[in-house]
């Protein structure tokens, strides 16, 4: 199976098993829930999930606990693009193609929504049916917390709202990228490695992997928003330029953006050298993030 067919198999099973696991939108909460839903089964690439399933798989882990993991990470995700989206962020009216959710419903409504997918991704980890072992559960949501909280991807999205008081110092913005972007990236692979109780060698490969892939998706990311087109991201396009924010691309151009990005990942595929024809699909990820246009 090539990339493009895994990650299409991938986003069906974990849109699948949200909405299985998501609360129906019926009762006085209704609303709430279904902005909820809305955001959640909205579409995606899944990539946290694919990086889950797939290091995890590396070492036969279990399918269900693999992918209930992963369906946690697409809820931090998630609330995550709600919360971006917002009028006091960045201002955003699309996302993945369709109204976000603060146009669909309104702005208090997509506050509450984004606040409740974050709180049930870790009731989705500290339910035994994630996994029969309490200690494993423990180390996921210690885990997802410490990639979302204020050492993780929130951390990131305080820094990107300096704006144009972030400092264009390459070191300030590769950290505040590595935590905004690169965190849950990194524990999407280390959840897979968790649950297989994969080799700590192995371990250590592939979280390199993915922090290598994490700035380049950055990196890639804000190319799209220099080059890209609304129409063909789904989402709005030269967003940094217009908030006098700085990123990869204000700082270093677009050539040596792009030169930077083969650069990583060459780095990520060469992580993955001593995993054979296993790591295959996680080898054309990288490709895929490199060439991606939305």
């Amino acid at each position: 199976m090539d990339i493009e067919s895994r990650l299409a198999e991938t986003a069906d099973r974990v849109t699948v098993a949200l909405d299985a696991l998501l609360p129906r939108a019926v009762g006085p909460e209704a609303r709430l829930l279904s902005a909820m839903r809305y955001a959640a089964l909205g579409g995606g690439k899944r990539l946290r999930p694919f990086f889950t399933l797939e290091s995890g798989r590396l070492f036969d882990a279990d399918e269900t606990a693999l992918l209930r993991t992963a369906a946690a990470l697409e809820c931090i995700h998630t609330f995550s693009l709600i919360h971006d989206d917002l009028p006091c962020m960045d201002d955003d009216d699309l996302r993945r193609g369709q109204p976000t959710v603060h146009k669909e419903f309104d702005e208090a409504t997509a506050l509450l929504a984004g606040d409740a997918l974050l709180a049930f991704a870790f009731e989705i980890l500290a339910d035994p049916a994630t996994h029969p072992d309490p200690q494993m559960r423990c180390k996921l949501v210690a885990g997802l917390a410490r990639a979302t909280g204020p050492q993780g991807m929130i951390a990131g999205q305080a820094l990107d709202m300096l704006g144009s008081e972030m400092s264009s110092d390459l070191i300030a913005i590769t950290r505040m990228n590595r935590l905004k972007t690169g965190a849950l990236i990194s524990f999407s692979v280390e959840a897979g490695c968790l649950i297989a109780c994969a080799p700590e060698d192995a371990k250590h490969a592939l979280v390199r992997y993915a922090n290598d892939l994490g700035l380049a998706f950055q990196m890639a990311d804000d190319l799209l928003d220099a080059e890209g087109r609304a129409e063909e991201m789904g989402k709005a396009a030269q967003k940094d330029a217009r908030a006098g924010k700085v990123n990869f691309v204000t700082v270093l151009g677009e050539e040596a953006a792009r030169a930077r990005v083969r650069l990583l990942a060459t780095q990520a595929k060469g992580h993955l050298a001593q995993f054979g024809p296993r790591a295959k699909l996680l080898t054309q990820a990288v490709d895929f993030v490199l060439d991606r246009r939305y």
